[in-house]
């Protein structure tokens, strides 16, 4: 390796031979690749961090929804498929993620929520649904809950390791006023990775509200400017920008050698390596496995069970608004502080499997016009939008059922800028979805009533932030595609390390979870490291 020019003038840089085969590469830079590149080199091993796209500062941040949809958000071609209305609302457009360093921890809300003890066991919490593909994770919370302190730590989660809890806002105040009325008993300004005071050399939250445009006081936690930097400061990560992962190549014993990307310009590279920790999200992870086949593996890398790109889940989710007679101004405040829990526990006499949050989210004027109706136009739907000021929102997350049908495939003919396969992906609800969407929408609508609404108004589905499994743990090899710890059954010195290698969707926001695992998998590949069996 050789060190070049400092970062921003105050950390050196280091660059990496490409024949370098000792480096780990790790593809993706949000939660789980971000975290791990950093605990990884605070272990002393040296780390090639690939981001697909570009960096950005947080002085260029706009708190303005529509610049900065376009500015952060994964806009190549994919196209929707399957039987839910996203293949028709959003054709080309099944989720909301970031192409840019930090990754979706630009955009997120900062909900951070532990698993429940239940949650890791749901086929044998739920038992048999038909339709539903359910496996329980081989961890347990016990395991999880030294890893979820360390990672509320790091985050600086309010209400969490003696950190004060965020004050609450108008849109919180109106869905609490609402959850009293109603008699429900657990709820509160929620934990979340957003500094309540200053913390870790950070501010504390200013209240402007624009939390998913990218946070311009870098009170609320993201990759970009903790873990990546820090990372950086050890000398031993080099962060390649705009280089998009392309192709893993094996050799004949089926261990990982190297992966080729895209570089800025456009020419391809080869890096060698001693180790992948894939942490592309769960489109692009899958779809990297499908596109790195070959003959030891003619469905592609790591797909020996069949189970690549296949159950995927993303959260039941869902809009309600409600209408009242006074200004809310929802926008203002952190924007997805508040949550009910009381709907959270596996329930089965509603009607459904699985619990649900309700969380109040307060967005701005062009999201809502977007989301509220997708296409929506005409005289009745402008009266509604300009009653803006007057909405408070409840955003619901519960847990969906995995299916093989939904998941990522590669297009037979469609080619994107790489010159790669377009990917397509399936969406379709399993009717326990469904039941529990109706009934999280008439309970929220209870929730605004009871505060006074004098209307309320549901959305239709809309792009998920939440995408999990398509490469999910299993504990046998046949019904997964990595192990407890995030590595590929059939391929040992290739990992998993974002939100693909979640068992289950889990009722609420998955983030907390994936710096939590991505803190254990780095003791677990340091370990493996150190006795050489990676």
């Amino acid at each position: 390796m050789t060190s070049t020019e400092g970062f921003d003038e105050a950390v050196a840089a280091v660059t990496f031979d490409h024949d370098d085969d000792s480096v780990v590469v790790v593809v993706g830079s949000g939660a789980g690749g971000g975290t791990l590149a950093n605990e990884l080199c605070q272990k002393g091993i040296d780390v090639v961090l690939m981001e697909a796209g570009p960096r950005l500062k947080p002085a260029d941040f706009e708190n303005d929804e529509a610049v900065m949809f376009e500015r952060l958000s994964w806009m190549d071609r994919r196209i929707t498929a399957g039987g839910s209305t996203m293949a028709r609302d959003w054709p080309n457009l099944p989720t909301w993620i970031c192409k840019t360093t930090g990754g979706s921890t630009t955009h997120w809300s900062g909900q951070s929520l532990r698993f429940r003890e239940h949650e890791f066991k749901p086929r044998t919490t739920y038992g048999t649904i038909d339709g539903a593909n359910l496996i329980d994770w081989p961890i347990l919370l016990d395991e999880m809950l030294p890893y979820y302190e360390r990672a509320e730590d790091k985050l600086g989660v309010s209400g969490r390791g003696g950190r004060p809890m965020l004050p609450t806002n108008n849109n919180y105040k109106v869905m609490a006023l609402g959850a009293k009325r109603m008699g429900y008993s657990d709820y509160d300004a929620s934990h979340m990775a957003i500094n309540s005071v200053p913390y870790d050399g950070r501010n504390a939250c200013d209240q402007i509200g624009f939390c998913m445009q990218g946070c311009k006081s870098e009170a609320k936690w993201s990759t970009l400017y903790t873990e990546i930097p820090r990372a950086e400061a050890t000398g031993r990560c080099e962060v390649r920008h705009a280089s998009m992962a392309l192709k893993i190549e094996h050799n004949n014993a089926g261990r990982v050698t190297g992966i080729l990307y895209a570089d800025p310009a456009g020419d391809h590279q080869f890096q060698k390596v001693r180790a992948v920790c894939i942490a592309g999200n769960s489109i692009e992870t899958p779809r990297l496995l499908l596109n790195s086949e070959s003959s030891m593996f003619p469905d592609g890398l790591a797909n020996g069970s069949g189970q690549v790109g296949k159950n995927y889940v993303r959260n039941m989710t869902s809009f309600v608004y409600g209408i009242f007679d006074k200004p809310v101004n929802m926008h203002r405040g952190a924007a997805g502080q508040g949550i009910i829990r009381d709907e959270s526990w596996h329930q089965p006499e509603r009607g459904f499997a699985a619990g649900l949050w309700m969380t109040s989210c307060g967005l701005g004027l062009p999201n809502v016009s977007g989301f509220m109706r997708p296409g929506g136009w005409g005289r009745d739907y402008t009266l509604l939008l300009e009653q803006f000021a007057n909405m408070a929102g409840i955003w619901i997350s519960g847990e969906d059922m995995p299916m093989e049908k939904n998941g990522i495939t590669l297009h037979g003919s469609e080619r994107d800028q790489y010159g790669l396969p377009v990917p397509v992906v399936s969406i379709t609800e399993h009717p326990n979805d469904i039941a529990m969407r109706n009934y999280s929408h008439l309970r929220a609508t209870q929730v605004f009533d009871a505060a006074g609404a004098l209307r309320t108004v549901e959305s239709t589905l809309v792009p998920g932030s939440h995408n999990l499994g398509t490469c999910r743990m299993s504990a046998k090899p046949d019904q997964g595609v990595v192990n407890r710890f995030g590595q590929a059954h059939d391929v040992p010195n290739l990992f998993v390390s974002d939100g693909s290698q979640f068992a289950s969707a889990f009722t609420g926001n998955p983030t907390l979870t994936i710096v939590t695992l991505a803190i254990r998998q780095a003791e677990y590949l340091a370990e493996k490291m150190r006795g050489n069996e990676i």
